[in-house]
């Protein structure tokens, strides 16, 4: 740094020093001067007045020029450009901090007119634009309510659409309502006619070896002259009609289970009075009976809600069943008992097995087991298997290592009598 930037004075701060010290100095050397000028004190103050006072005022005016003026100045000229009032810029031709300010103050207020230029530049073609935007707009106003017209029309016609597709869908369902139920006549109708083949081709089958029988002891008694042999085709044809009349019965009786003809009618008994009751009555005191007897059955009432006729119907069934394949001298077992809710009817007669692959055709309608040394109508089962599954009951059978068991399963409840009784 040289002498001259120095003692230069392009700073403000430098100025008011420089200001300060020139002040400082002549303070000093008039009052030194006005000490020396005159021994008297009045004097001598007066004298230091007469140069402190021209000082002061030139102290006053160094800082007005070098600090106020330049400071209003500007303050001013910020106060139009505030207003963005770029008339009278700020013009302070100083190489101090105020001198720069005031430049850029100038910078700034060309740039501001120059972006202010660009900016209504902008808004002009902005309004230019928002008027053609306005323009598309009601274009787009018109086309739209154009459109919603349409819709409106589009909509109408969707709704007479609708309509008549809903009528089209209700026809249709008619139709499809009215086709299932032909659907389901000529099914039924079909199943009917299926129905009456079997039962004729099963009643012409099954009649066929007594009508032979008979005929053929009728053509007897006819060329028989001795009464007792009369009497004995007579019992014969007797026995063979009511067979028939038996096998008939029965098969109508089936037949009527299974189209629904004849329903369940329900009520509420002991079980356990109508095992014992049946097993009493088909398995004790019989003539020739060779097979051994054993039961197990609970000692309390079991109640049941079922048809009593038709229950009595299966238990009958199924003795029997199990009496005619018992083996001679073999055990004939009936076990009732409760498990849970359910009661579990079981019998099993000892004997020859059923073969596995016959077992799932024993409840077919006049189907026998051609090994079976006793040959029935062949509906007792199926009787059994119908009643069973109208009302959903789980049923089966199943060989054991010494015989065969039928089984079935029936809800059932513990009830005091006077529980069960019906009220006066």
């Amino acid at each position: 740094m040289n002498l001259k930037e120095l003692f230069s004075l392009r700073t403000v701060r430098k100025k008011i020093i420089m200001t300060s010290k020139l002040a400082g100095a002549v303070l000093i050397a008039s009052y030194i001067f006005s000490i020396h000028a005159s021994a008297e004190p009045d004097v001598s103050l007066l004298i230091w007045l007469a140069f402190v006072i021209p000082l002061i005022l030139a102290v006053d005016f160094l800082m007005g020029r070098f600090l106020s003026d330049p400071v209003s100045r500007l303050n001013e000229a910020a106060r139009r450009l505030a207003d963005l009032d770029f008339s009278d810029p700020c013009r302070i031709t100083s190489e101090d901090e105020f001198g720069e300010l005031s430049a850029s103050l100038c910078r700034m207020s060309e740039n501001l007119q120059q972006t202010l230029a660009r900016l209504e530049s902008a808004n002009s073609q902005l309004e230019d634009s928002n008027l053609q935007l306005e323009d598309t707009n009601a274009r787009l106003e018109d086309a739209n309510s154009q459109l919603e017209d349409t819709n409106a029309r589009l909509e109408d016609a969707n709704s007479r659409l609708e309509d008549t597709n809903a009528r089209l869908e209700d026809a249709n369902s008619q139709l499809e309502d009215a086709n299932a139920r032909l659907a389901a006549d000529v099914v039924e109708k079909q199943r009917l006619l299926a129905e009456r083949k079997d039962l004729t081709d099963s009643l012409s089958h099954e009649m066929k070896t007594p009508v032979g029988v008979i005929r053929a002891y009728a053509e007897g008694i006819q060329d028989e002259t001795d009464e007792a042999m009369r009497q004995r085709y007579t019992d014969i044809i007797i026995s063979e009609t009511e067979r028939m009349s038996d096998l008939i019965t029965t098969l109508l009786d089936l037949s009527a289970l299974e189209s629904g003809a004849s329903e369940l009618v329900m009520e509420t008994f002991d079980f356990v009075e109508l095992v014992e009751t049946a097993a009493g009555r088909l398995l004790t005191d019989i003539p020739d009976a060779d097979f051994q007897l054993e039961y197990e059955l609970p000692e309390e009432k079991i109640f049941v809600k079922t048809d009593r006729k038709r229950m009595e119907q299966v238990l009958d069934n199924l003795i029997l069943n199990a009496r005619k394949h018992v083996c001679p001298g073999g055990r004939l077992e009936l076990s009732l008992t409760m498990r849970g809710e359910l009661l579990h009817f079981s019998v099993l007669n000892e004997g020859s097995p059923i073969p596995e692959e016959i077992l799932p055709r024993i409840w077919t309608k006049f189907y026998r087991n051609p090994d079976a040394e006793y040959h029935g109508s062949g509906l007792g089962l199926s009787i059994v298997a119908q009643i069973l599954s109208m009302q959903g009951l789980d049923y089966g059978v199943k060989n054991m290592p010494d015989g065969v068991m039928f089984y079935f399963s029936i809800p059932g409840t513990y009830i005091s009598f006077l529980e069960h009784r019906s009220p006066l």
